[in-house]
């Protein structure tokens, strides 16, 4: 059995091979676009500079509109203050130079989120069903694990991924239209080239959806690496393997606000069903079966 910091390790290198895989296909894409306008080196260009472009506008705004979505207000110490000092006392023991800010969705359902840009600019959000039906072991146990994914750098991962997707998309639909604009190679009708635009039609078709996958594998990891760093944080697993329980056992998991362009955020997924090859393979959580069994084995 892998020890703790083994697991860490393991799912940040398969994290960063991941986002590699995310960038060769940019690339290639790049590339192909290029060859129909006749200069592949234009293409990685016109790759880049929308990939910039996404980054830019996701990173200057992307966390205030996910809280806007969600519908999430702000918490006081007030409101909720045992939930704020058992924050507190996280934050510290983390060693984080600031605390994240806390929001609450007025929701039965049991789940939260973390978001942000990185670890001074953060958001951590949890619905009200969460902190009325949790115990605080359990309660801690969430936080944690929200907030280790913002010590991870998860948000920003996450977010990057999610613009990666987007990158891809625009590229393929380029290409897609290059098409039917009448664009590329005046000698596209020699058999050679017919074979690679017809592979270059291929890709632009293939594209999104293996991004796609790439971005919920990428999402399945940060799940299992936050709870294993929040493990280590609490110092009690069973806290956190507990209310995984409680939150598979959920009656009402569908979230009022919960949308699919968000779902990776949420420590479990608000549109949950029966398990099976399909739903894993394009889920954005781990199974919550595995995430108790991994932390219980700790």
């Amino acid at each position: 059995m892998r020890s703790l910091f083994e697991e860490i390790r393991r799912n940040q290198f398969l994290s960063y091979l991941i986002m590699f895989e995310f960038l060769v296909i940019i690339a290639v894409l790049g590339a192909v676009i290029g060859y129909i306008w006749g200069s592949m080196w234009f293409g990685l260009i016109i790759a880049l500079v929308a990939a910039l472009i996404y980054i830019a506008i996701v990173f200057s705004s992307g966390d205030m509109l996910v809280l806007t979505m969600s519908r999430a207000k702000p918490v006081t110490k007030q409101d909720y203050p045992y939930l704020y000092h058992t924050l507190e006392g996280l934050v510290i023991a983390a060693g984080l130079k600031k605390k994240p800010k806390l929001y609450i969705i007025e929701d039965s359902a049991l789940n939260a989120f973390a978001t942000g840009k990185n670890p001074d600019n953060s958001y951590i959000v949890v619905t009200k069903g969460l902190v009325d039906r949790l115990n605080r072991q359990e309660l801690e146990g969430v936080l944690a694990h929200e907030l280790s994914h913002i010590r991870n750098y998860d948000i920003r991962v996450m977010m990057l991924a999610a613009v990666l997707v987007g990158v891809v998309v625009l590229i393929s639909d380029l290409i897609l239209r290059s098409f039917f604009w009448g664009g590329g190679r005046k000698d596209r009708e020699d058999r050679g080239n017919a074979v690679i635009l017809f592979i270059a039609i291929l890709l632009a078709l293939l594209a999104p959806l293996f991004a796609q996958l790439i971005r919920l594998a990428v999402s399945r990891r940060r799940e299992f690496l936050a709870d294993a760093s929040a493990a280590m944080l609490t110092r009690y697993p069973e806290g956190l393997a507990s209310a995984l329980e409680k939150i598979k056992k959920d009656p009402k998991p569908l979230m009022k606000t919960a949308n699919r362009a968000m779902a990776h955020l949420y420590i479990a997924n608000p549109f949950r069903k029966t398990r099976g090859f399909l739903t894993n393979l394009f889920s954005t959580h781990p199974p919550i079966e595995e995430r108790i069994k991994k932390l219980r084995a700790m």
